[in-house]
């Protein structure tokens, strides 16, 4: 059985969403999948650690990168692990695993493309394989509010509006179904490649 790592930060629960859909659709590829949500915890004078997370890492077939977009980017959060990768790096330690992304926002682009070229970036540094979601737009199809209904192929993107009155996280039915194919897409190369 092939094993999938999503590792990411969830500063309102929306991209905590997103990782869950996913793992749900790898999950449902009888594959083995690892939850691994970055806290502030893990961050000490600006650097992050968690040796189970960077085990897990490892044992992986497939690493998924997550992320709201904040600013234009990847949370800081995301980032101090991102770096804290560079002995890992240095090890070629994920060379040739497989690797994908995700992010959320509350604008419709909001420039959350530019996260997910980050991490593509980060994934190829690393020497891995990158995996795009693998569907085509939902316009392409004639409708608007189903799978890829942002027109995202480099990696999967939700978005939700802002609402400082909701309490509770929240992904649209599209973002949602969007991630659980993706989840079931990755599990299907892991099996290739196992």
């Amino acid at each position: 059985m092939g094993s999938v790592a999503i590792i990411y930060f969830s500063g309102t629960g929306n991209t905590h969403l997103m990782a869950e859909a996913i793992a749900s659709g790898v999950r449902h590829a009888d594959t083995r999948v690892d939850l691994l949500r970055i806290e502030g915890i893990q961050i000490k004078d600006g650097r992050w650690f968690d040796e189970k997370f960077m085990e897990s890492l490892q044992m992986a077939d497939a690493i998924l990168f997550g992320s709201p977009t904040y600013m234009g980017g990847a949370a800081a959060q995301f980032k101090a692990f991102a770096d804290f990768t560079s002995e890992t790096w240095f090890a070629e330690s994920w060379k040739d695993k497989l690797a994908g992304g995700f992010t959320h926002g509350a604008a419709l682009s909001g420039d959350k493309l530019n996260t997910l070229i980050y991490f593509s970036i980060l994934a190829a540094q690393h020497g891995m394989v990158w995996v795009n979601p693998g569907e085509i737009d939902c316009t392409a199809r004639g409708t608007i509010d189903e799978t890829n209904r942002l027109g995202s192929y480099l990696g999967v993107m939700g978005q939700t509006y802002l609402d400082f009155e909701r309490k509770e996280p929240e992904l649209h039915p599209g973002d949602r179904l969007s991630c659980e194919h993706f989840g079931q897409h990755i599990a299907k190369w892991v099996h290739r490649i196992k």
